[in-house]
Formats: structure tokens, sequence, C-alpha cells
């Protein structure tokens, strides 16, 4: 038996990481490989990619890959799953190229009730371009193309996409994780299992939005961009289950200290 209590899923490739310090792609990266592991459907996976910070994560899964022009990764999803539907499709995109860019092509991936998994890391900037203002960005928040922070009145308020996608009639389940702290990752990684696994039961589109940070173009240390998701993020985006198809109760709820 194996002394090993924590190890390297078997769908993460084993390589060195792009991203910048203190970045938490690499985490949530980590627990879409541990979901995929435990479901045992690495074999018949595929991720789109689209453009932003994880342009590149076809490099770190084990899995199939297909590359996304910008938003247009629910598109390109969809064609895989219709085409063929006994595979596992998922998306992972980042807010500049789902909330924005792509804003089209999720509501209406969403209201079709596509059975595929978008995983959404929602940073509140635009990463891989230099820190422009998303539509995520937050009211006062400095961005390279809002050096004197959001101005509500010119660019109206951060889009909360987990709520938008939830009042869609179509059956769904729509949820909002954060992984700052470890308890919130815990939450994350039951979120994210419950979202692929409702399409290996082909039962329903699925979306976790996962609150991430951006120290580099945040500007701040890596240390504190985990206090500041805590101090003004979560406050505007809550954190929780948002709607199950058919009213289904198995949904985690939020554990808290």
């Amino acid at each position: 038996m194996s002394d090993s209590v924590f190890a390297r899923p078997s769908a993460l490739a084993d390589v060195t990481t792009h991203y910048c310090p203190g970045c938490t792609h690499g985490i949530i990266h980590r627990m879409v490989a541990e979901v995929i592991d435990e479901l045992g459907v690495a074999d018949r996976t595929v991720g789109i990619a689209p453009v932003g910070c994880a342009v590149l994560a076809y490099n770190y899964f084990n899995t199939d890959f297909q590359e996304a022009s910008h938003g247009r990764a629910p598109a390109v999803a969809t064609g895989a799953k219709r085409a063929r539907p006994d595979l596992i499709v998922f998306t992972y995109q980042g807010d500049g190229d789902l909330a924005s860019i792509g804003a089209a092509e999720i509501v209406h991936c969403a209201n079709r009730g596509e059975k595929v998994t978008v995983v959404f890391a929602n940073n509140a900037i635009y990463g891989m371009t230099g820190g422009q203002m998303a539509p995520t960005t937050m009211p006062g928040q400095v961005a390279t193309t809002c050096p004197l922070g959001r101005d509500v009145e010119h660019s109206g308020q951060p889009l909360r996409v987990a709520e938008m996608l939830s009042t869609l009639r179509t059956p769904a389940f729509i949820a909002r994780a954060a992984v700052h702290t470890p308890l919130a990752a815990v939450n994350a990684k039951e979120m994210l299992r419950r979202a692929f696994r409702y399409q290996v039961e082909d039962t329903c589109f699925s979306m976790v939005e996962i609150l991430s940070t951006c120290p580099t173009n945040w500007g701040i240390p890596p240390g504190e961009s985990t206090d500041w998701v805590e101090k003004n993020m979560v406050p505007y985006y809550p954190l929780g289950v948002f709607k199950t198809p058919g009213g289904d109760d198995r949904a985690p709820l939020p554990r808290t200290p």
C-alpha cells in the first residue's frame, strides 16, 4: 500500500505552469482534474480553451483539448457535444472571455440547455492582455482602462453571471464558489463534482463560477489578494448554488467556520 496521501491527479499533466505567482488558476485546474479522475471519465473528456490566461490549458490536462476563438468556447463545446454525445465536454473560461465578448455565447448555450460543463474563473479583470476593466471589475477597482477606478455611472455595475443565467427557464445547475481559503476550495470542488456528474448523468447544462485572484494585475501581493477576494468580491458575488434542475435538493451548501 502506498504511503502517499496527496498526489498529482492523473488527469493533470506533470508540467510547470505559466501562471503568475499567487494566481489561483492552478488550484482550479487541479480540482477539475481530480473530479475527472474520480468520475473515471478522462478517456472521453474534451476540454475547450478560449483566449485569455487559460489559453494554454491544453498543456495542463491529460485529456483531449480544442482551442476556441475569443468568447466562443460554449459554441465549440456545443458542436463537440452534439456530434459526440458520449463525450464529457467542458469549457474553461475567464471573465473577460465569458462575460464580455462571449456573453451571448454563454447565455444561448445555457438557454438551449446544452449538456456541457462550464468552469468560469472570475478574477474581476482582464489578466492576459494587461489588466483592463472587465465586465466583472468591482466598483472603484483600478484597471489600466479605468485608472481612477470603475465608475458605475459610466460603465454600469459588475455583471453577475451566475444570477443572470439562473433566471433562464431551462433546467440547469448554476453555482458560485471561490478558492481564496482552504474551506472555500473544498466547497468549490464539491460544486465542480456536482456539475460534471450532471453531465455524466446526461441531465443538464452546468456552470460553476469560481472567484479567483490576479495579484499581478490587481497590483497587490498574493497574500493580500486572498483577503481582497473576501473583502470586496464575496459580498457582491455571494457564494452558493443558484439553480438546480427540477429543484434537485442535492446541492452542497457553503460551509462556514
